[in-house]
């Protein structure tokens, strides 16, 4: 039997259509829900991905929609509210930066959050992969910046934090000696995560077809999900591709994974 192009097309629309139903259904990790007794509190923001490190020529260049302060710690994300309180970790060396959305802002959607130059070396990130984890924090009065290095620099987070008051837990009076290795960890693509294996293979084949890529794969999760994912990427440059090739078939806000 033979398929026109504008089949295939209409197939392939009709499992995004369904992918994202499903990943409505699921909920793919990105909020974490919290209760408090019987009442459910607003749900909490979480993500992994890489951050765009701010300089003026992305804005000169229309890249981003919106100037930041390099010199204060500050970030843009394009979901989250301005002054919404967030945590972000480098989880390669475990550092963080609690600090507050300062704009919403437009910027590609490779990137899950745009950080100011002194935000990212607080965090000492990696210029080449800079990834980061960032979960919204709940609003209180109080506010527990950890110190994560013997910067000066960390002292700041907590001055430029917008809470009522400040606590200090300072963690280095026990001096560890840790030795410094070189991190070799490899990056996935999460697509989503499927309630059925036949609804992740079908999807699969078709961006075979569609994008032709060939290190797509399905796993399952827990015993309970399947999920779709293509990699793993030695690096950001490596997935940036595909990432793009995704994104303009309709496939929004995909999850990037360290491993």
């Amino acid at each position: 039997m033979h398929f026109s192009q504008y089949d295939k097309n209409m197939n392939l629309n009709r499992l995004i259509l369904f992918f994202v139903f499903t990943s409505s259904l699921l909920s793919c990790a990105d909020y974490k829900t919290q209760k408090s007794g019987q009442d459910t509190e607003k749900m909490l923001y979480y993500s992994k991905g890489f951050a765009l490190v701010y300089n003026e020529s992305l804005y000169k260049k229309k890249i981003i929609n919106k100037r930041l302060n390099n010199e204060k710690i500050v970030t843009m994300h394009s979901v989250l509210k301005a002054n919404t309180l967030v945590k972000i970790i480098n989880p390669i060396n475990l550092k963080f930066v609690e600090t507050k959305i300062s704009k919403r802002a437009n910027y590609p959607k490779i990137f899950n959050i745009v950080l100011s130059k002194r935000a990212a070396t607080i965090l000492d990130l990696d210029v080449d992969n800079p990834y980061v984890e960032i979960l919204e924090v709940k609003k209180n009065k109080k506010f527990i910046a950890k110190k994560s290095n013997i910067f000066d620099e960390e002292k700041n987070v907590a001055a430029t934090a917008p809470v009522d008051e400040i606590k200090m837990d300072d963690l280095t009076k026990e001096k560890i000696k840790v030795k410094k290795k070189i991190d070799k960890r490899n990056f996935i693509l999460v697509i989503s995560d499927f309630y059925y294996e036949d609804s992740a293979n079908n999807l699969m084949t078709e961006l075979i077809k569609k994008i032709k890529i060939d290190n797509i794969s399905v796993k399952i999760i827990n015993g309970q999900k399947y999920r779709l994912f293509v990699g793993p990427f030695k690096n950001f440059n490596a997935l940036k591709n595909t990432y793009i090739s995704l994104n303009n078939l309709g496939f929004e806000d995909l999850n990037i994974y360290s491993e």
